[in-house]
């Protein structure tokens, strides 16, 4: 019982995985829910206020990491605030348009058209926001998943 158990506990965190490439999975409620499947099958002993205090502390950077990475991206490529929503729209409605690269040209895109109608700005410039859109999410993903290996590790730490 004890296999199925971290078995259920191992899949919840591949999902939050998952999430990175498909942000319209929230990644963080993952992990958590296989925290607290831990505690509820096994005991929530190892779990003190300061495991809660870091972990919260790491979910703060999750949201931090994809919000200035995306704004770094579009910002340091001549995009606006229009260019960076357009991007955050891309991200979530990419990959259900055209599934599997739609999580790179979603941003692309969405970047493109935002900085097109609101700000007229030209082409080439508009791309070069796009570039920097996807560059973005791409060391957002990178950073989100090397932040959840740490919560992930340190949990294991704190359990086994």
């Amino acid at each position: 019982m004890t296999y199925l158990f971290w078995t259920l506990i191992v899949l919840l965190f591949v999902v939050a995985f998952v999430g990175l490439v498909f942000p319209i999975i929230p990644s963080v409620l993952f992990i958590f829910a296989g925290f607290i499947l831990y505690g509820v099958l096994f005991s929530f002993e190892p779990f003190n206020w300061l495991f809660w205090l870091i972990q919260g502390l790491f979910v703060l950077l999750l949201f931090g990491a994809d919000y200035v990475a995306n704004m770094i991206g579009v910002k340091k490529y001549g995009g606006s605030k229009a260019g960076i929503w357009g991007s955050t729209i891309g991200i979530l409605i990419g990959p259900f348009i055209i599934p599997v690269l739609g999580i790179l040209i979603g941003p692309f895109l969405g970047a493109i058209i935002a900085e097109i109608v609101v700000h007229k700005k030209p082409i080439n410039e508009a791309v070069k926001i796009g570039l920097g859109s996807v560059v973005g999410f791409v060391s957002s993903v990178f950073t989100k998943g090397i932040i959840q290996i740490i919560m992930i590790a340190y949990f294991l730490w704190m359990v086994l």
